[in-house]
């Protein structure tokens, strides 16, 4: 049985890690995400704590992955619970059109984006 309204909608996202322990500590103590272990090179996450479905897998990260902007109602507190978490600001907070935004590693090679109105 197919879902014609999921039909070419992103479903999931995957991230590589090169720690897949400290990558679960550094989004469950930022974010508050949940994980459930598939192995010791997988462990999932899911839409009900991230808002999208997805999963680490033990790799190399590359340069030049797409960006993946997460969303937070207050900014400055999920810039400080990110260094608290042992994250690192890559990009200062900036504006831009609609918002502003900053950019972070997650300390496992991942640059993701935070942005709020």
């Amino acid at each position: 049985m197919s879902n014609a309204s999921s039909n070419h909608r992103i479903n999931y996202v995957e991230f590589v890690s090169n720690d897949i322990a400290k990558t679960k500590q550094f989004y469950s103590a930022a974010f508050g995400w949940s994980f459930e272990d598939w192995g010791p090179e997988y462990v999932s996450f899911s839409s009900a704590s991230a808002g999208i479905d997805g999963g680490f897998r033990v790799g190399v990260v590359q340069p030049g992955s797409p960006l993946v902007v997460l969303y937070a109602s207050d900014l400055a507190a999920t810039e400080q619970a990110i260094v608290k978490a042992g994250g690192a600001i890559t990009l200062p907070t900036f504006e831009f059109p609609g918002g502003r935004r900053f950019h972070f590693s997650d300390g496992a090679g991942n640059v993701l984006a935070v942005w709020s109105k």
